[in-house]
């Protein structure tokens, strides 16, 4: 199976520059050879993308086009090495074309906002069988949460949340949690809307399938009466993390800081976030004002 060198990639991204007249510092490199990478929410947040692809990304023209980019130009070229044609099409001329050997993709999305879309409107995710937070509290979190391009987090049945963070961290890993079946699969209709690939479900605490995989920097936790426990075994998995809990149950919080006491979590901070929004009637509504605690474990 043939990859590209790093050498070889810093030469198409050469080509392509000099082909669109465009520095390349401002030119997106996405490598797809054995790698898991998120294609879609990379076209959609950068302007100009360059793609390496080989045959273990067989149905990439498909997921582009399946997500609603079928009509973006793009530029393509087979072999490791300039010296062949380049073409120009589109996503959607090639829906049915596969991936069967070394290839270099340059995606143009000029009329896109080079910035991470934090607080995604709730009615563009597949729905579950819980109400999700509002988009306005989700970006709060999001912001608390610092994702990093290559982080790890762990999410406790925060199917929003997970869905935004794995989109933050392109290179990373995000396991979400996800505790009954109805959140199961509406998670997993989610990661299929987005086209994410650096998402891992997992069915409940099992922690025969937490242990091989790989430790969080941050585990983001909607609390339920079992907060101490879920807080137990996610320390087991990784002693030195950071913490965020989300609850809207007086009841929890009033017993948050014996939990951190006890689980060694300190430098615990309790914020409330509350948003109202002014109504057809002229009369504000206010949403559920839920409490957001930090803590770590972390020297």
């Amino acid at each position: 199976m043939a990859e590209y060198s790093y050498d070889q990639m810093l030469t198409w991204v050469g080509v392509f520059s000099d082909l669109m007249n465009v520095s390349p510092e401002k030119i997106k490199l996405l490598n797809l050879c054995g790698k898991v990478r998120n294609v879609v929410s990379t076209i959609e947040t950068h302007k100009r993308v360059i793609i390496f692809a080989n045959e273990t990304k067989p149905d990439l023209f498909y997921e582009i086009w399946e997500a609603g980019l079928g009509e973006y130009d793009l530029w393509y070229a087979k072999g490791l090495t300039p010296g062949g044609e380049i073409l120009k099409t589109t996503a959607s001329q090639l829906m049915d074309t596969k991936v069967t050997e070394p290839m270099v993709i340059f995606v143009m999305n000029e009329k896109t906002r080079e910035s991470l879309r934090f607080g995604i409107k709730n009615e563009v995710f597949a729905r579950g069988p819980i109400r999700y937070v509002g988009n306005e509290i989700r970006a709060v979190i999001m912001s608390l949460l610092a994702v990093d391009m290559h982080d790890i987090m762990y999410f406790v049945s925060a199917e929003t949340i997970a869905i935004e963070a794995a989109m933050a961290a392109q290179e990373g890993t995000m396991i979400a949690i996800e505790c009954d079946d109805g959140s199961f699969h509406s998670m997993e209709e989610n990661v299929e809307k987005f086209k994410l690939h650096n998402i891992e479900i997992v069915r409940g605490f099992d922690e025969d399938k937490l242990a091989p995989l790989p430790q969080p920097r941050l585990s983001f936790i909607v609390a339920t009466k079992y907060l101490e426990r879920d807080l137990e075994r996610l320390l087991r998995k990784q002693p030195k993390q950071q913490f965020v809990i989300y609850t809207l149950d007086l009841g929890i919080l009033s017993q948050v800081k014996g939990i951190f006491e006890r689980q060694g979590i300190r430098d615990m901070e309790i914020r409330q976030i509350t948003v109202s929004k002014l109504g057809s009637d002229g009369v504000f509504q206010t949403e559920p004002s839920p409490w957001l605690i930090t803590g770590t474990t972390v020297d």
